[in-house]
Protein backbone atom coordinates (compact mmCIF):
# COMPACT_ATOMS: atom_id res chain seq x y z
CA UNK A 1 0.00 0.00 0.00
CA UNK A 2 2.74 2.49 0.96
CA UNK A 3 2.43 5.74 2.89
CA UNK A 4 -1.12 7.06 2.40
CA UNK A 5 -1.92 8.77 5.72
CA UNK A 6 -0.97 11.67 7.97
CA UNK A 7 -1.63 10.97 11.65
CA UNK A 8 -2.00 14.18 13.65
CA UNK A 9 -3.23 15.20 17.13
CA UNK A 10 -6.78 16.54 16.87
CA UNK A 11 -5.79 20.05 17.99
CA UNK A 12 -3.53 20.33 14.91
CA UNK A 13 -5.94 18.68 12.50
CA UNK A 14 -7.33 21.77 10.77
CA UNK A 15 -4.03 23.60 10.06
CA UNK A 16 -2.52 20.38 8.71
CA UNK A 17 -5.59 19.66 6.58
CA UNK A 18 -5.37 23.15 5.09
CA UNK A 19 -1.65 22.76 4.45
CA UNK A 20 -2.24 19.44 2.67
CA UNK A 21 -4.90 21.08 0.49
CA UNK A 22 -2.55 23.95 -0.40
CA UNK A 23 0.15 21.43 -1.39
CA UNK A 24 -2.42 19.36 -3.34
CA UNK A 25 -1.67 16.31 -1.19
CA UNK A 26 -5.08 15.70 0.41
CA UNK A 27 -6.83 12.64 -1.01
CA UNK A 28 -10.40 13.93 -1.12
CA UNK A 29 -11.72 10.63 -2.45
CA UNK A 30 -11.34 9.09 1.02
CA UNK A 31 -12.90 9.86 4.41
CA UNK A 32 -10.86 11.32 7.27
CA UNK A 33 -11.08 9.04 10.32
CA UNK A 34 -10.19 9.46 13.98
CA UNK A 35 -9.60 7.80 17.30
CA UNK A 36 -9.85 9.43 20.73
CA UNK A 37 -6.77 11.62 20.27
CA UNK A 38 -5.80 11.68 16.60
CA UNK A 39 -7.06 12.32 13.09
CA UNK A 40 -6.01 10.11 10.20
CA UNK A 41 -5.93 12.22 7.04
CA UNK A 42 -5.65 10.50 3.64
CA UNK A 43 -2.94 11.73 1.27
CA UNK A 44 -2.17 10.99 -2.37
CA UNK A 45 1.56 10.48 -1.70
CA UNK A 46 4.18 10.96 1.00
CA UNK A 47 5.33 14.62 1.17
CA UNK A 48 8.91 15.47 0.28
CA UNK A 49 11.22 17.06 2.86
CA UNK A 50 10.29 20.64 1.91
CA UNK A 51 6.57 19.86 2.09
CA UNK A 52 6.96 18.16 5.47
CA UNK A 53 8.23 21.49 6.82
CA UNK A 54 4.72 22.91 6.36
CA UNK A 55 3.13 20.29 8.63
CA UNK A 56 2.95 20.33 12.43
CA UNK A 57 3.39 17.33 14.77
CA UNK A 58 2.56 14.65 12.20
CA UNK A 59 3.37 10.98 11.61
CA UNK A 60 3.25 9.24 8.22
CA UNK A 61 1.87 5.71 7.98
CA UNK A 62 -0.31 3.23 6.13
CA UNK A 63 -4.01 3.27 6.99
CA UNK A 64 -7.26 1.81 5.71
CA UNK A 65 -9.76 4.46 4.57
CA UNK A 66 -13.36 4.35 3.39
CA UNK A 67 -14.09 5.85 0.00
CA UNK A 68 -16.35 8.91 -0.25
CA UNK A 69 -19.45 8.51 -2.32
CA UNK A 70 -18.48 10.48 -5.37
CA UNK A 71 -20.37 13.74 -5.72
CA UNK A 72 -20.08 15.97 -8.80
CA UNK A 73 -16.89 18.01 -8.67
CA UNK A 74 -16.14 21.40 -10.18
CA UNK A 75 -14.17 19.52 -12.80
CA UNK A 76 -17.29 17.48 -13.57
CA UNK A 77 -19.34 20.68 -13.88
CA UNK A 78 -16.79 22.65 -15.92
CA UNK A 79 -14.51 20.14 -17.58
CA UNK A 80 -11.49 21.67 -15.81
CA UNK A 81 -10.39 22.71 -12.32
CA UNK A 82 -10.68 26.49 -11.82
CA UNK A 83 -8.40 28.60 -9.64
CA UNK A 84 -10.29 30.40 -6.88
CA UNK A 85 -10.34 31.14 -3.18
CA UNK A 86 -13.21 31.56 -0.75
CA UNK A 87 -13.36 34.30 1.89
CA UNK A 88 -16.49 34.09 4.02
CA UNK A 89 -19.38 33.72 1.57
CA UNK A 90 -17.45 35.33 -1.31
CA UNK A 91 -15.47 33.39 -3.91
CA UNK A 92 -12.67 35.17 -5.79
CA UNK A 93 -11.55 34.39 -9.34
CA UNK A 94 -9.73 36.32 -12.06
CA UNK A 95 -12.08 38.59 -13.99
CA UNK A 96 -10.20 38.15 -17.27
CA UNK A 97 -10.65 34.37 -17.32
CA UNK A 98 -12.54 33.63 -20.55
CA UNK A 99 -14.72 31.18 -18.60
CA UNK A 100 -15.36 33.55 -15.68
CA UNK A 101 -19.15 33.50 -15.95
CA UNK A 102 -19.29 29.69 -16.19
CA UNK A 103 -16.89 29.40 -13.25
CA UNK A 104 -18.98 31.82 -11.19
CA UNK A 105 -22.20 29.93 -11.80
CA UNK A 106 -20.50 26.59 -11.03
CA UNK A 107 -19.07 27.92 -7.76
CA UNK A 108 -22.51 29.02 -6.61
CA UNK A 109 -23.83 25.50 -7.28
CA UNK A 110 -20.83 23.66 -5.82
CA UNK A 111 -20.45 25.76 -2.64
CA UNK A 112 -23.90 26.25 -1.06
CA UNK A 113 -22.54 28.80 1.43
CA UNK A 114 -21.08 31.02 -1.34
CA UNK A 115 -23.43 33.86 -2.24
CA UNK A 116 -21.12 36.06 -4.31
CA UNK A 117 -18.44 35.45 -6.93
CA UNK A 118 -16.11 38.39 -7.60
CA UNK A 119 -13.55 38.72 -10.36
CA UNK A 120 -10.29 40.50 -9.55
CA UNK A 121 -9.46 43.15 -12.14
CA UNK A 122 -6.14 44.17 -10.58
CA UNK A 123 -3.33 42.69 -8.51
CA UNK A 124 -2.78 43.82 -4.92
CA UNK A 125 -1.73 47.45 -5.41
CA UNK A 126 -1.16 50.72 -3.56
CA UNK A 127 -0.04 51.55 -0.05
CA UNK A 128 -3.15 49.89 1.40
CA UNK A 129 -2.63 46.59 -0.52
CA UNK A 130 -6.12 46.28 -2.04
CA UNK A 131 -7.57 44.88 -5.24
CA UNK A 132 -10.36 45.96 -7.55
CA UNK A 133 -13.26 43.61 -8.35
CA UNK A 134 -16.27 43.20 -10.60
CA UNK A 135 -19.33 41.08 -9.86
CA UNK A 136 -19.31 37.78 -11.78
CA UNK A 137 -22.28 35.98 -10.18
CA UNK A 138 -24.59 36.16 -7.19
CA UNK A 139 -25.14 39.03 -4.76
CA UNK A 140 -23.34 42.29 -5.53
CA UNK A 141 -21.21 42.95 -2.44
CA UNK A 142 -17.59 43.01 -1.25
CA UNK A 143 -18.08 42.76 2.54
CA UNK A 144 -18.24 39.40 4.30
CA UNK A 145 -17.45 37.60 7.56
CA UNK A 146 -14.69 35.00 7.35
CA UNK A 147 -14.34 32.28 10.00
CA UNK A 148 -10.96 30.81 10.87
CA UNK A 149 -9.74 28.82 13.89
CA UNK A 150 -12.63 29.93 16.05
CA UNK A 151 -12.28 33.63 15.14
CA UNK A 152 -14.47 35.78 12.91
CA UNK A 153 -13.26 38.61 10.71
CA UNK A 154 -15.43 41.24 9.07
CA UNK A 155 -13.68 42.47 5.94
CA UNK A 156 -14.53 44.48 2.85
CA UNK A 157 -12.28 43.01 0.17
CA UNK A 158 -12.33 46.24 -1.84
CA UNK A 159 -11.09 48.26 1.14
CA UNK A 160 -8.66 45.99 3.03
CA UNK A 161 -6.37 43.08 2.17
CA UNK A 162 -7.17 39.60 3.44
CA UNK A 163 -6.21 36.11 2.30
CA UNK A 164 -7.21 32.74 3.76
CA UNK A 165 -4.08 31.20 2.21
CA UNK A 166 -2.03 32.23 5.25
CA UNK A 167 -4.30 30.55 7.79
CA UNK A 168 -1.81 27.75 8.44
CA UNK A 169 0.98 30.29 8.85
CA UNK A 170 -1.05 32.31 11.34
CA UNK A 171 -1.64 29.15 13.37
CA UNK A 172 2.09 28.41 13.29
CA UNK A 173 3.00 31.87 14.61
CA UNK A 174 0.41 31.41 17.36
CA UNK A 175 2.40 28.41 18.61
CA UNK A 176 5.38 30.69 19.40
CA UNK A 177 3.41 33.00 21.71
CA UNK A 178 3.42 32.42 25.47
CA UNK A 179 1.06 33.77 28.12
CA UNK A 180 2.01 37.29 29.23
CA UNK A 181 4.04 38.00 26.06
CA UNK A 182 3.72 41.40 24.40
CA UNK A 183 3.22 41.09 20.64
CA UNK A 184 3.50 43.89 18.06
CA UNK A 185 1.76 43.22 14.74
CA UNK A 186 3.30 45.92 12.52
CA UNK A 187 0.88 45.44 9.58
CA UNK A 188 -2.26 44.15 11.25
CA UNK A 189 -4.89 44.70 8.55
CA UNK A 190 -8.30 43.56 9.81
CA UNK A 191 -6.62 41.49 12.53
CA UNK A 192 -6.09 37.86 11.46
CA UNK A 193 -2.79 37.57 13.36
CA UNK A 194 -3.58 39.98 16.20
CA UNK A 195 -7.02 38.63 17.11
CA UNK A 196 -6.06 34.97 16.80
CA UNK A 197 -3.09 35.53 19.12
CA UNK A 198 -5.07 37.69 21.55
CA UNK A 199 -7.86 35.13 21.77
CA UNK A 200 -5.91 31.87 21.80
CA UNK A 201 -2.50 32.59 23.42
CA UNK A 202 -3.48 34.83 26.38
CA UNK A 203 -0.69 37.37 25.79
CA UNK A 204 -0.32 40.39 28.05
CA UNK A 205 -1.04 42.66 25.09
CA UNK A 206 -1.11 42.75 21.29
CA UNK A 207 -0.28 46.10 19.70
CA UNK A 208 -1.97 46.04 16.28
CA UNK A 209 -0.71 48.72 13.86
CA UNK A 210 -2.03 49.62 10.41
CA UNK A 211 -2.07 52.78 8.31
CA UNK A 212 -5.19 51.92 6.27
CA UNK A 213 -8.13 53.68 7.96
CA UNK A 214 -10.64 51.21 6.51
CA UNK A 215 -8.64 48.22 7.75
CA UNK A 216 -8.36 49.82 11.19
CA UNK A 217 -12.13 50.32 11.33
CA UNK A 218 -12.71 46.64 10.53
CA UNK A 219 -10.02 45.73 13.07
CA UNK A 220 -11.94 47.66 15.75
CA UNK A 221 -15.15 45.86 14.81
CA UNK A 222 -13.39 42.50 14.84
CA UNK A 223 -11.94 43.09 18.30
CA UNK A 224 -15.50 43.58 19.56
CA UNK A 225 -16.87 40.69 17.50
CA UNK A 226 -14.31 38.30 18.99
CA UNK A 227 -14.61 39.63 22.56
CA UNK A 228 -10.90 40.30 23.06
CA UNK A 229 -9.81 43.05 25.44
CA UNK A 230 -6.01 42.76 25.18
CA UNK A 231 -5.53 44.40 21.76
CA UNK A 232 -4.28 47.98 21.52
CA UNK A 233 -5.08 49.38 18.07
CA UNK A 234 -2.80 52.04 16.60
CA UNK A 235 -3.64 53.73 13.30
CA UNK A 236 -0.53 54.97 11.56
CA UNK A 237 2.66 54.13 9.70
CA UNK A 238 4.62 51.47 11.58
CA UNK A 239 7.86 53.42 11.20
CA UNK A 240 6.29 56.47 12.83
CA UNK A 241 4.65 54.43 15.59
CA UNK A 242 7.98 52.82 16.45
CA UNK A 243 9.43 56.26 17.18
CA UNK A 244 7.10 56.63 20.18
CA UNK A 245 9.14 56.11 23.34
CA UNK A 246 6.39 54.10 25.03
CA UNK A 247 6.76 51.33 22.44
CA UNK A 248 10.56 51.10 22.56
CA UNK A 249 11.73 47.63 23.57
CA UNK A 250 8.30 46.38 24.64
CA UNK A 251 7.83 43.40 22.31
CA UNK A 252 8.53 39.74 22.93
CA UNK A 253 7.44 39.17 19.33
CA UNK A 254 7.26 41.49 16.32
CA UNK A 255 5.28 40.22 13.31
CA UNK A 256 6.33 41.75 9.97
CA UNK A 257 3.81 40.37 7.48
CA UNK A 258 4.40 42.85 4.66
CA UNK A 259 6.43 40.59 2.39
CA UNK A 260 7.01 42.97 -0.53
CA UNK A 261 8.75 45.64 1.53
CA UNK A 262 9.08 44.59 5.17
CA UNK A 263 12.80 45.40 4.84
CA UNK A 264 11.87 49.11 4.88
CA UNK A 265 10.69 48.65 8.47
CA UNK A 266 13.52 46.59 9.94
CA UNK A 267 15.06 49.50 11.89
CA UNK A 268 11.68 50.04 13.53
CA UNK A 269 11.26 46.35 14.32
CA UNK A 270 14.63 46.36 16.08
CA UNK A 271 13.51 49.39 18.13
CA UNK A 272 10.32 47.60 19.17
CA UNK A 273 11.85 44.26 20.14
CA UNK A 274 13.14 43.66 23.65
CA UNK A 275 16.38 41.82 24.40
CA UNK A 276 15.75 38.14 23.71
CA UNK A 277 12.61 38.87 21.70
CA UNK A 278 11.82 37.39 18.31
CA UNK A 279 11.14 39.05 14.96
CA UNK A 280 8.99 37.13 12.47
CA UNK A 281 10.07 38.57 9.12
CA UNK A 282 8.25 37.89 5.84
CA UNK A 283 9.66 38.49 2.38
CA UNK A 284 9.23 37.65 -1.28
CA UNK A 285 12.50 36.17 -2.50
CA UNK A 286 13.94 34.51 -5.59
CA UNK A 287 14.70 30.82 -5.53
CA UNK A 288 18.41 31.61 -6.02
CA UNK A 289 18.48 33.51 -2.70
CA UNK A 290 15.63 32.31 -0.55
CA UNK A 291 17.00 33.38 2.85
CA UNK A 292 20.57 34.68 2.96
CA UNK A 293 19.89 38.11 1.48
CA UNK A 294 17.02 38.76 3.89
CA UNK A 295 19.01 37.49 6.87
CA UNK A 296 21.74 39.93 5.87
CA UNK A 297 19.25 42.83 5.90
CA UNK A 298 17.96 41.87 9.37
CA UNK A 299 21.50 41.47 10.70
CA UNK A 300 22.52 44.88 9.30
CA UNK A 301 19.54 46.59 10.98
CA UNK A 302 20.51 45.04 14.32
CA UNK A 303 24.18 45.99 13.94
CA UNK A 304 23.27 49.63 13.28
CA UNK A 305 22.22 49.88 16.93
CA UNK A 306 24.84 47.54 18.34
CA UNK A 307 22.66 44.44 18.56
CA UNK A 308 23.02 40.87 17.32
CA UNK A 309 20.66 38.28 15.92
CA UNK A 310 20.36 34.51 16.07
CA UNK A 311 18.38 32.79 13.31
CA UNK A 312 15.82 30.53 14.99
CA UNK A 313 13.99 29.32 11.88
CA UNK A 314 13.49 29.89 8.18
CA UNK A 315 10.85 28.41 5.93
CA UNK A 316 9.09 28.71 2.62
CA UNK A 317 5.48 29.70 3.27
CA UNK A 318 4.18 29.29 -0.28
CA UNK A 319 5.06 29.73 -3.92
CA UNK A 320 4.26 33.30 -4.95
CA UNK A 321 5.20 33.49 -8.64
CA UNK A 322 7.48 31.58 -11.02
CA UNK A 323 10.85 31.25 -9.22
CA UNK A 324 9.64 33.49 -6.35
CA UNK A 325 8.59 32.44 -2.86
CA UNK A 326 6.94 33.93 0.19
CA UNK A 327 9.36 33.13 3.02
CA UNK A 328 9.43 33.62 6.77
CA UNK A 329 12.58 34.08 8.84
CA UNK A 330 12.51 34.05 12.64
CA UNK A 331 15.38 35.71 14.50
CA UNK A 332 16.06 36.29 18.17
CA UNK A 333 17.55 39.69 18.92
CA UNK A 334 20.16 40.15 21.64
Amino acid sequence: MGINCVKVPKQYGEPNRRALIEMELLDSSKKITSDSDHLFIPIVREPDDAEKGNLVDVEFLEHEFEEHEKAPTLEDLLGFVPHYEVIGDIALIEADDPDAVRIGEALLKFHPHVNTVLGATSPVVGEFRVREFVLVAGVNKTETIHKEYGCRYIVDLAKAYFTPRLSTERERILSWIKPDDVVVDMFAGVGPYSILIAKKASPKKVVAIDKNPAAVEFLRRNVVLNSVDNVEIVEGDANMVAEAQRFAGIADHVIMNLPHNAYDFLDSAVKLIKTGGMIHYYGITHEDDLFDGSIGLIEAAAKRVGRQIEVMGKRTVRSYAPHQYNVCIEVRVA
